[in-house]
C-alpha cells in the first residue's frame, strides 16, 4: 500500500485559489471597446449583445472567460474588430457594484437597465402578442 505523502486530495487542491470577496479595479473602455449588455447566450462561447452605440453584435467569450459565468442581462466590456463591425469580443464582465459605479459615473445611460435580465424595450411586448405561457382557466382543470 502507497504511503500518503499529501495534505488532502483532489478536493483541497481545487479550493486553493480562491479570491471570492477580493475587490477589483474598475476598469473603463478605452479606444476599440465598448460597453454591452447581453441579450441572450447562445452557444458554442458565443452570445448576442447590445452595445451601448445601439449596435446589436455576436460576441464570442475569449478562453480566460470560460470560467466566469455569463447569462442574459449582464453587464461587459467588448473589444470591437476593425474587420467586422458585427461582431466583438467579450473582454470582461462587470458584477453588479460595477455597473452601478459605472452608470453613476456617467459611462452608462440612464435608461440601461442593470443586471435585471432582457434589457429595456424588448420584454414590453404589446398585447401579450408573444406570450409564452399557457393560462388555464378552472373549468379547464376540472376537465382533465
Amino acid at each position: 500500500m502507497p504511503k500518503n505523502k499529501g495534505k488532502g486530495g483532489k478536493n483541497r487542491k481545487r479550493g486553493k485559489n480562491e479570491a471570492g470577496d477580493e475587490k477589483r479595479e474598475l476598469v473603463f473602455k478605452e479606444d476599440g471597446q465598448e460597453y454591452a449588455q447581453v441579450l441572450r447566450m447562445l452557444g458554442n462561447v458565443r452570445c448576442e449583445s447590445m452595445c451601448i452605440d445601439g449596435t446589436k453584435r455576436l460576441s464570442h467569450i475569449h478562453g480566460k472567460m470560460h470560467k466566469v459565468l455569463i447569462a442574459a442581462g449582464d453587464n461587459i466590456l467588448v473589444g470591437l474588430r476593425d474587420y467586422q463591425d458585427d461582431k466583438a469580443d467579450v473582454i470582461l464582465k462587470y458584477m453588479p457594484d460595477e455597473a452601478r459605479l459605472l452608470k453613476a459615473y456617467g459611462e452608462l445611460p440612464e435608461n440601461i437597465r442593470l443586471n435585471e435580465g432582457i434589457i429595456g424595450g424588448l420584454d414590453d411586448e404589446e398585447d401579450g402578442a408573444g406570450d409564452d405561457y399557457i393560462k388555464f382557466e378552472d373549468e379547464d382543470i376540472d376537465k382533465i
